[in-house]
This record gives C-alpha cells, sequence and structure tokens, in this order.
C-alpha cells in the first residue's frame, strides 16, 4: 500500500514516465503546474483559448484537490480521516462526508476484493491511509467539475503526481522504462481515460502489502493502469502491485465486473527483469523499444 507520502520525487518519476510524449494535433501545448496534495498538478491545454483552459483548470484546485486533502490527510489528526479512523468500516461510510464517501467506498471494496492486499488500515486496525487512491479520487473530481461548470472547448488534461486524465481529446502518453531513459511503452489516451502507474523508481520500496504491513518485495519494478475512473486507476495500480502479474490477471479476471462493472480494464506490468506482461485485450499499450 502507498503511504499518503506519493511525494515529489515519487510524483516526478511517474510524471515523467506517464507525460505526453507529443500529441494528436500541432498546436502549442499550455502547461501550468501547482503543488497539490504533497505532489505536482499540472493542467495542460492545445488549440485555441488553451492558456485560458489551463488556469481555468487549476482554478478548481481549491475545491477538488483542497478539499480532498483536507479531509482525508492521514498525517493531519484533525482530518476527518483521521478521526474516523478508530471506527468500523460501516461506520466510516456512515459518517464521513458525502463527498468523500466513494474514495471510502472503493478503498474497502479493494480490500475486501484483494483479501486484503489493498488495505486502507495497512499500518494497523485503528488507522486509515487513502494514499493510494485519494489522488485518482481528487483527479475524478476535478474532471466532474469542469464538466458541470464549464465543459472545456479545448483539448486539456490533467495530471496529478502522475495520476493522468484525458478531460477532452486524445493525448500519446508514455510509460517509462524502468531500467532504462525511455518509455517502454506508449498508449492513446482517449477522451475520458485515465491512466496511473505504481513504481518504485527515486523511492525504493514505499508500496506495502495490505495483508502483512511490510514493503512489498517481488518482481515487479512498476504497474500501469488504463481505465475511465482515474480513482480506479490509481487504487487498481497499487493493488496489481503487490500482486504481481499471475496473481493479479487472475484478480482482474475474477473481480474486474464486480468492482468496475463493464469498464473495460489494460494492465501493463514492467518486470525487474525487463519483460512486460500485459491484460490489454484491446492492444492499447503499444512496446516502444524493439
Amino acid at each position: 500500500m502507498t503511504r499518503r507520502t506519493r511525494l515529489l520525487g515519487a510524483a516526478f518519476a511517474v510524471f515523467a514516465a506517464a507525460l505526453m510524449v507529443g500529441g494528436c494535433r500541432p498546436e502549442p501545448i499550455e502547461r501550468v503546474e501547482w503543488p497539490a496534495m504533497g505532489t505536482v498538478a499540472a493542467a495542460q491545454a492545445r488549440g485555441p483559448g488553451a492558456r485560458n483552459q489551463a488556469y481555468w483548470i487549476r482554478g478548481l484546485n481549491q475545491p477538488a484537490f483542497f478539499l480532498v486533502e483536507l479531509l482525508l490527510n492521514a498525517h493531519d489528526p484533525k482530518s476527518e480521516l483521521s478521526r474516523l479512523a478508530p471506527c468500523a468500516d460501516a461506520d466510516v461510510l456512515a459518517r464521513c462526508a458525502n463527498d468523500m464517501r466513494p474514495c471510502y467506498e472503493a478503498a474497502f471494496a479493494l480490500k475486501g476484493a484483494s483479501d486484503g492486499a489493498f488495505n486502507p488500515r495497512w499500518r494497523g486496525t485503528n488507522t486509515l491511509d487513502l494514499g493510494a487512491i485519494a489522488k485518482g479520487f481528487a483527479v475524478d473530481r476535478m474532471d466532474s467539475m469542469l464538466r458541470s461548470c464549464r465543459p472545456a472547448r479545448t483539448d486539456c488534461l490533467i495530471d496529478l503526481g502522475g495520476n493522468v486524465k484525458s478531460l477532452r481529446g486524445v493525448w500519446k502518453t508514455g510509460v517509462k522504462d524502468p531500467n532504462g531513459d525511455g518509455f517502454a511503452a506508449v498508449v492513446d489516451l482517449r477522451e475520458g481515460e485515465a491512466l496511473a502507474t505504481s513504481a518504485t523508481y527515486y523511492r525504493g520500496g514505499h508500496i506495502y502489502d495490505g495483508r502483512t504491513g511490510a514493503p512489498v518485495s517481488n518482481d515487479v519494478a512498476s504497474v500501469t493502469v488504463l481505465c475511465r475512473s482515474a480513482m480506479w486507476a490509481d487504487g487498481l495500480s497499487t493493488t496489481l502491485f503487490i500482486l504481481g502479474p499471475d496473481e493479479g490477471r487472475d484478480f482482474l479476471a475474477r473481480k474486474r465486473l464486480g468492482l468496475l462493472g463493464d469498464e473495460p480494464v489494460a494492465a501493463l506490468w514492467i518486470l525487474k527483469d525487463g519483460r512486460l506482461v500485459a491484460v490489454d485485450a484491446e492492444g492499447r499499450f503499444q512496446k516502444k523499444n524493439p
């Protein structure tokens, strides 16, 4: 389970890994960055009005990202998350803020489906930590707010510490090669799709197995998940990193429908020896290097 601190070092690693390697159009890309949730957030836009669009997205930081950080901060004893930590899971869902409930629900659902591999209580019974899913949840909130208050008129994309979602348009993104300087694979991120990567580069073993509370020790260097929800991409990337490719593929085959319904999911494991293992029925991940 990732700690709350997927901070700047790791965020930059994933940011570099899942960064845009070129768009579908030749228009210049406007990029705006700002600190959020202990990492770097960025809005990118291209086409007419791109600069205004990027800054408009940044303006949604307060209701989208700041509120999530305020309520779900595991390191703030006054946060909602900390106050609810001693409660049973059902009581947490009954008492939490309505806006935050989908994040708690998804975390507890992943806990049950993975037999505790993904575990928001990985540090102990009376603790809660949503650091492995909250950033993706915040990205989905940003997307929902943008669509409800001012639908995007130019191609735009949001990135929160490597949790990337296309709000409009198709964006070509790269999956970092953990064993090299380039990209191991590329994917066209379609409108409304999200991409998240869990990896150990730069920060070492910061992903924890919720069943043991110990850092994960397996052959996985990174896992990237592609689906329509940034929250689920975030949570699933951590879950599949912990499980590894064999157990992870079986998990997706048995549990995906129960968790996400008929929503398609693609996953790419990169192993420490350089091998790529994928669950990718549509062939979305294209191997970059021969």
